[in-house]
């Protein structure tokens, strides 16, 4: 009987140790909090730099800008609609620190700097991927470009996993619903910052950086439809469609998997007040607003430069910029702009100008007050 006593003892001690020690190791896993993964969705010349830099110079959040840019440079011959599962591909395993993705789309001796717009990311510019600046440092382009290039590809991964957020800004998706798979993901915590402008200052800026854009737009259209007059507006008529489509699928008819992981953001509501817009998504993204952050938000908005390069994020007045379209744009081509982009406008809060006269009449708002997403 005592022998049987023994076993009954290791048998309900075997059970204690089944049950309980996952539970404390559960425990203490949950102690390191999981990433966040952060998703900023627009198109080109909407703003989209620099709302990625609000989030790249934060001192957790490790940043890449645009990197599908390689898989359409990579698969050029293909349609938007095509690329958008190997652009998702790519945007899952960058989330997760997995920098094998780029081995398809890369040369096999590629280095750190070979990643496109590399020193737009503080993250690829500070340790452990450069030692010549401090994680905690606001660090411009400029600098980072001229001393960080020489270390590996590798130190993108490493880099990568010392951080809780993870942010990539993408204009290369056209539809909300090829990212579902994403947010229902368990190994993803992914939240979606859907950034958009008026389509007039949208259409004023690609002028102005047409050449750039080249082979984007061939991508998005076919390159038939880039030729000729309506060329620029047939881009505009994609373009904004599927803002309509992405804001109604992330806002109206929203899936369940969605709530409290889609924020709509217009460019022009962060220049009107870039503190408050940047603690709203910050707060979203769950990230502290420090106040050295606060200083360069202001900073960075209330300078006097222009804006006018593609990919530039130096200091501008950027409210002053945001509506340079109304003294510039012919209002012939605003009307044409707004003749595609009607919709787009109506439902994202942009009041259309029935003259020119109402164009050049800078007292006149045209911005709508919008339904807080949050």
């Amino acid at each position: 009987s005592r022998r049987v006593q023994v076993l009954l003892i290791l048998v309900v001690l075997s059970f204690l140790l089944i049950h309980f020690l996952p539970c404390s190791n559960n425990a203490y896993m949950e102690e390191k909090p999981s990433p966040v993964h952060i998703l900023i969705l627009s198109s080109w010349r909407s703003g989209s730099s620099f709302t990625g830099q609000i989030f790249s110079q934060h001192p957790s959040v490790f940043y890449l800008m645009e990197p599908a840019w390689h898989v359409w440079v990579k698969m050029y011959q293909n349609s938007a609609k095509v690329l958008h599962m190997a652009v998702r591909d790519l945007v899952r395993s960058i989330f997760l620190c997995d920098m094998s993705v780029f081995d398809a789309y890369m040369s096999s001796q590629k280095k750190k700097s070979d990643l496109f717009q590399w020193e737009t990311s503080r993250a690829l510019c500070s340790p452990p991927a450069c030692d010549s600046f401090s994680r905690s440092d606001i660090i411009t382009a400029g600098n980072c470009k001229t001393i960080c290039g020489k270390y590996p590809f590798s130190k993108v991964e490493e880099a990568c996993r010392t951080y809780s957020h993870v942010a990539i800004k993408e204009v290369r998706f056209f539809d909300l619903k090829v990212l579902y798979p994403l947010l229902t993901d368990p190994s993803l915590n992914l939240k979606i910052i859907h950034l958009v402008r008026d389509p007039r200052a949208v259409f004023r800026s690609r002028e102005n950086t047409m050449a750039d854009l080249k082979r984007d737009t061939n991508i998005v259209v076919g390159s038939q439809k880039t030729k000729g007059e309506m060329g620029p507006y047939n881009t505009m008529q994609v373009i904004c469609k599927s803002h309509v489509e992405m804001y109604k699928a992330g806002s109206q008819a929203a899936p369940s998997f969605l709530k409290d992981r889609y924020l709509l953001v217009r460019y022009e509501d962060i220049v009107r007040d870039p503190l408050a817009r940047a603690a709203q998504m910050y707060r979203f993204a769950e990230l502290h607003f420090t106040p050295e952050l606060q200083k360069w938000v202001h900073n960075i908005t209330h300078g006097k430069g222009h804006g006018a390069q593609a990919f530039d994020i130096g200091s501008r007045d950027a409210l002053r910029v945001s509506q340079a379209w109304r003294k510039t744009l012919p209002f012939q081509k605003i009307e044409k702009v707004q003749n595609v982009c009607k919709d787009a406008m109506d439902l994202l809060g942009y009041r259309l100008v029935q003259s020119e006269e109402e164009q050049k009449n800078m007292s006149l708002d045209l911005l709508f007050a919008q339904n807080s997403s949050e």
